[in-house]
């Protein structure tokens, strides 16, 4: 075994966390069995029509970075390259029109998300999800994601949606529309509070949508856009700055013990309220006062709290609707199990080397638990 995977048992508990989330979802769609097996709580004739794509598109989107980076370690490289199969498995089950588990890419209103969480994740693992299928199955993806134009997001985060879905059309090799790019992109520069933070819409909200949506989109619709018009190129480094303020102020609201404000809708999304901090962290974008390590240790304090919460799996291994353990109430009418995958978000920085600071750096003390202890801590100021 590779000795710097020996020595980092925090991987270890990462990667095995993410696969026990993932292995129902992508060990169901592979073998055709999705429908027939995902339980689907809060069972309302809508949660029944998107919670399958919703469970695939979320699990993936955390899960990607992992598959496309080879780890060094040999038997996590194999893990590595069986789920990359699986999920290219199941991206054929999911969009092929004579499958039993043809996921729902044209009813109703939710898809238009969902999609863009699928189209996410080819952008974070181009390689595995995309220039490894063959061409049916590349065919069947473009028309799926394409059958979500014929509906309008809200005024609000959902812009990005549309964008999303766009830039990864783009990316394909398929036509794609400039100008549901260029609409989120503008509309979320106006809603741009300070300090790092946008408004879900033209009203600020204390929720974790900045960080469910729009700073990682934001960034990674720009990553892939920003050398198409000078004034897209002009957005990049600031939205990045913002995110990297964002991710500063992320790592501070993680207690010592490793919980968080209890505030907003979707917190049954779990920690997925932590993706802007976790693909800061992934791109090597974190702020100077945040030490990767301080990271890990904050990440991984609320994984183990939320995880290992009685009642966060039913019998069979799937997520239960709650944030710390299974609190049915918690649940808004739009989530049902499918929705609560987006926790896998918080994996992002398995896509970093073993050999990463992340990883390898010695374990320090987070922001909170320094000054809860009585230690020095930075002076913070806004952006």
């Amino acid at each position: 075994m590779n000795k710097s995977f020996a020595n980092s048992e925090e991987r270890s508990y990462w990667l095995q966390t993410m696969l026990r989330i993932a292995d129902p979802v992508l060990n169901a769609l592979a073998a055709k069995k999705l429908r027939a097996t995902m339980p689907v709580d809060n069972k309302k004739q809508e949660q029944l029509q998107y919670s399958h794509l919703e469970a695939f598109a979320r699990t993936l989107v955390g899960l990607s970075p992992w598959l496309e980076t080879p780890a060094l370690d040999a038997e996590e490289e194999k893990l590595r390259l069986h789920y990359g199969e699986l999920a290219r498995t199941a991206l054929d089950a999911g969009t092929d029109p004579e499958s039993p588990d043809f996921l729902n890419f044209s009813q109703g209103f939710q898809p238009i998300v969902d999609t863009a969480f699928l189209a996410n994740a080819i952008l974070r693992a181009p390689n595995a999800l995309w220039h490894q299928l063959d061409s049916r199955v590349k065919s069947n993806l473009a028309q799926a994601m394409k059958a979500t134009r014929t509906r309008k997001p809200g005024f609000s985060n959902w812009l990005l949606f549309a964008a999303m879905t766009e830039t990864a059309l783009r990316y394909m090799g398929e036509d794609w529309d400039p100008m549901r790019i260029d609409y989120a992109l503008k509309q979320h520069e106006q809603w741009y509070l300070g300090d790092g933070m946008y408004g879900d819409g033209p009203h600020y909200h204390a929720d974790y949508y900045n960080s469910f949506v729009i700073q990682p989109m934001l960034v990674e619709i720009l990553d892939q856009v920003s050398d198409h018009y000078e004034d897209w190129a002009s957005m990049r480094k600031p939205v990045i700055t913002r995110a990297q303020r964002f991710a500063a102020v992320q790592e501070r609201s993680i207690s010592p013990e490793g919980t968080f404000p209890v505030i907003g809708r979707s917190l049954a999304y779990r920690f997925g309220a932590f993706q802007s901090l976790a693909q800061t962290a992934l791109r090597g974008e974190l702020p100077p006062e945040v030490v990767p390590a301080q990271v890990r240790g904050a990440l991984g304090a609320v994984i183990r709290r939320l995880i290992e919460a009685p009642g966060t799996f039913d019998e069979a291994g799937w997520l239960t609707i709650g944030l710390c353990g299974h609190q049915p109430e918690l649940g808004e009418t739009y989530i049902s199990t499918g929705s609560l995958y987006l926790c896998s978000a918080v994996f992002l920085p398995l896509g970093l080397s073993a050999e990463d600071a992340f990883w390898q750096g010695a374990d320090t003390p987070w922001t909170s638990q320094k000054v809860w202890s009585g230690h020095t801590v930075a002076i913070d100021k806004a952006l």
